[in-house]
């Protein structure tokens, strides 16, 4: 069963955007096919997040230096080595509250899973 999430995207600097010169980073490996678990849907819409842009965060590597130091590195061998999942956490929410959404590209780059922490 899929959800259909709302069509909102977030409150995002678009300021690159009125580079000329500005580019997206570019995609750093392959996401197959792109899976999403109920739970992860509903608060990703919940907090208004764009799926389409935690996936492009997720596969560029943008974000990457905001996780745990371990995991970015291991994200980073697993590019380059190509025979380890990746895996990228999000927090929607806060801190003190936080709400944290899951994307792994499995190892073979044939699948990528947006799921909830509990859901693994």
């Amino acid at each position: 069963m899929t959800e259909q999430l709302p069509d909102v995207e977030p409150d995002l600097d678009t300021s690159a955007t009125n580079n000329p010169i500005a580019m997206e980073a570019p995609a750093l490996f392959d996401l197959g096919a792109v899976v999403a678990t109920p739970p992860a849907l509903r608060l990703i819409g919940q907090y208004g997040a764009s799926i389409t842009q935690l996936l492009n965060w997720h596969q560029t590597g943008q974000l990457w230096n905001e996780m745990d130091p371990d995991d970015c590195a291991a994200n980073w061998r697993a590019v380059f080595d190509k025979d380890a999942r990746v895996l990228t956490a999000f927090n929607l929410g806060t801190v003190e509250a936080p709400a944290v959404v899951w994307i792994i590209t499995e190892w073979n780059r044939e699948v990528t899973t947006v799921l909830l922490p509990s859901c693994y």
